[in-house]
């Protein structure tokens, strides 16, 4: 078969973490299944705080050219307003000619908003557009008091997210019930054009079961013989503030002096200092730091449950949070909100946390006692290798290979459109 190449726009910077573990290992994955010869040609938005040096692009240029035939289109990127609207049209304007220069066959989008500009670029080339992770994106906005119903921003991404429903060949969707949620609120069936699922998929490798509870990390902390409870995010916007610093305070009063909670976080100091006394939680049991991704498994492995303290709003259940995924690998129970992707149903179902269905200090306490009672009992019932097998299960990356294989491999549906 003749070389076959590939357009991938995204809304990431290249230094972005979604773009380092959402979508890169994907796109290296996705190059296996391609054709000898074949190139992928990456497009990404870059933001001033993870700004490269010239020298720095370089040096990944050349290594993504060299190792796996990718070639980075990098763009800057501006909130949206007037110079986003006209740097969408330059950015477009490129793609279209690059697409008919270099003779890029298929247009694959990571995210529905970087979907929005492949859209336009396939209906003014004709390439065949394909969908990956597919999932809500402008409705999330509406819900995490982001946008309003009335603004320019989500009436254009609401739009956008209605046509290129109805235009792509093929979507990856991230979970299932997502075939419904098209139906349901854009009106269009995309059952017969739904690969096999694919959630955040975790490197199992990077993430190794091994690194859990690293003594010299436990004794520079001050968590050895502590009950830690591990979050590693951001809080506000789609993540809940003052309730998980609520549900803390009647942990530390469940637990006492044994418990403690690390946060892995870019907030400032000061930020948590405000949260904690919001909630009146001792300052002095919460650890911060700021830890770059590739050493998060070892932190990640200081604790005994991390927590998914996400808003519960209804477009979350079509999404999947990569975060569950590395707890899960690190074989940690996790505590979430209700209809959280396919999570919260899995936890439940497998007994391997803890569901926050209110914001009360009864089921703040409900919980505790939850976690507890798994973590007494987590010899004899091996909680830390089940929690690990049901990682590898669902979200090994040996989904994404049978996705990609699906689609572009040998016999793949990409050359039936």
């Amino acid at each position: 078969m003749k070389p076959v190449h590939i357009l991938v726009p995204t809304f990431f910077s290249f230094r972005d973490a979604l773009m380092q573990t959402y979508t890169l290992p994907y796109v290296k994955i996705m190059k296996k299944y391609l054709p000898k010869g074949s190139k992928i040609y990456l497009m990404t938005l870059e933001q001033p705080h993870f700004k490269m040096s010239e020298e720095q692009k370089k040096q990944v240029k050349t290594e993504l050219q060299d190792k796996y035939n990718i070639y980075l289109l990098d763009f800057p990127y501006y909130r949206f307003g007037f110079r986003s609207i006209v740097n969408w049209g330059r950015i477009v304007s490129v793609l279209v000619k690059t697409v008919l220069i270099k003779k890029i066959r298929f247009i694959h989008p990571f995210c529905v908003p970087a979907g929005a500009g492949g859209y336009l670029v396939s209906k003014l080339t004709g390439r065949k557009l394909i969908i990956d992770s597919f999932e809500p994106h402008a409705e999330a906005m509406l819900e995490s008091n982001t946008w309003s119903k009335n603004s320019l921003a989500f009436k254009v991404l609401w739009n956008l997210e209605k046509l290129q429903t109805s235009h792509a060949s093929a979507f990856i969707p991230c979970v299932n019930e997502m075939k419904n949620y098209a139906k349901n609120r854009y009106e269009v069936d995309v059952s017969n054009r739904c690969l096999e699922s694919k959630p955040a998929c975790v490197d199992l490798d990077l993430f190794d079961f091994e690194k859990r509870k690293n003594p010299k990390l436990l004794k520079e902390l001050g968590l050895e013989d502590k009950i830690v409870s591990v979050y590693a995010g951001k809080f506000g916007s789609s993540y809940l503030e003052k309730e998980i610093f609520d549900f803390w305070k009647v942990c530390h009063t469940y637990w006492g002096d044994k418990f403690r909670v690390l946060i892995l976080t870019s907030h400032k100091e000061e930020e948590i200092n405000l949260y904690c006394k919001a909630s009146d939680l001792d300052r002095d049991i919460v650890t911060t730091k700021f830890v770059f991704h590739e050493h998060i498994p070892s932190y990640i492995g200081l604790g005994d449950f991390g927590v998914t303290p996400f808003k519960p709003a209804a477009s979350k259940r079509y999404g999947t949070p990569i975060k569950t995924g590395e707890y899960w690998s690190m074989g940690l129970p996790v505590v979430i909100t209700p209809n959280i992707s396919d999570d919260s149903d899995t936890i439940e179902k497998y007994k391997i946390g803890s569901i926050m269905n209110e914001f009360t200090e009864k089921e703040y306490l409900r919980i505790a006692e939850e976690i507890n009672e798994l973590l007494i009992h987590k010899e004899e019932t091996d909680l830390h290798q089940k929690i690990r097998n049901i990682a590898e299960k669902y979200r090994g990356f040996q989904i994404a290979h049978r996705v990609y294989d699906n689609l572009y491999g040998e016999n793949g549906r990409a050359w039936k459109f």
